[in-house]
């Protein structure tokens, strides 16, 4: 049986469908779930997807962290099931307390749409397990807010820790430490601000995204293994 995906989808949600479409073409299946739902529907893993939820008013995933299925999703995490959080899905995690640190406006306060080099620094991530550290990757991005930061407390910790799950090699938005991708502490929670779903075909340029989200589809099959 394929590994389910929830897509979590917010108002003001764009990028659902290419979540939908990647993982399909990865041998998974994906399912929208409406924010307004209390359950996850039994999936195996859950993907918040990249666009404007709730139309970024007051910040970027502040209000999306009250939808009621954010419930959900704090249990699934806390029960070690695979969450990732894309662009607007990376600042929804941060504002719900589910990974450290913010994203604030990219340096120079410009919008950045074109692909930049990440890599790899740590395979202690659902997202990254499995890739080899080191391993340089190709990803679009898309967001104004979108450089992380963090108290330099919060950063030693992240470093100490293994979190730091991808940093750019061309820091474009101004992000600490060149941080594109942070973990949680047991690994099983990932933001990104990179777009993997938009890497995954020729068509495009680039099937790099598709090295992150197969790591994802292997973890929740190995998992169901276990």
């Amino acid at each position: 049986m394929a590994p389910r995906v929830g897509v979590v989808v917010f108002p003001g949600t764009n990028c659902e469908h290419d979540v939908v479409a990647a993982v399909a073409s990865l041998g998974g299946s994906a399912e929208l779930l409406w924010h307004g739902r209390d359950d996850l529907a039994g999936v195996d893993a859950v993907v918040l997807p990249g666009g404007f939820a709730h139309g970024d008013y007051l910040r970027p995933g502040a209000l999306a962290r009250f939808s009621p299925v954010m419930a959900a999703v704090e249990r699934f995490c806390a029960d070690g099931g695979p969450v990732v959080g894309i662009c607007n899905g990376f600042q929804v995690l941060c504002e719900a307390g589910l990974l450290p640190g913010a994203l604030q406006r990219n340096r120079h306060l410009r919008f950045l749409c074109t692909t930049v080099g990440v890599r790899v620094e740590s395979e202690r991530s659902v997202l990254t397990r499995g890739v080899a550290v080191g391993t340089e990757l190709r990803v679009p991005i898309n967001h104004f807010l979108g450089s992380y930061v963090c108290d330099p407390a919060t950063l030693a910790e992240l470093r100490g820790e293994d979190r730091v799950v991808l940093r750019y090699t061309e820091n474009l938005n101004g992000s600490v430490d060149d941080i594109a991708g942070v973990a949680n502490a047991a690994g099983n929670v990932v933001g990104l601000m990179p777009h993997p779903e938009r890497a995954v075909s020729d068509l495009v340029g680039s099937t790099d995204g598709a090295v992150l989200l197969g790591a994802l589809l292997d973890a929740v099959a190995g998992a169901r293994a276990a």
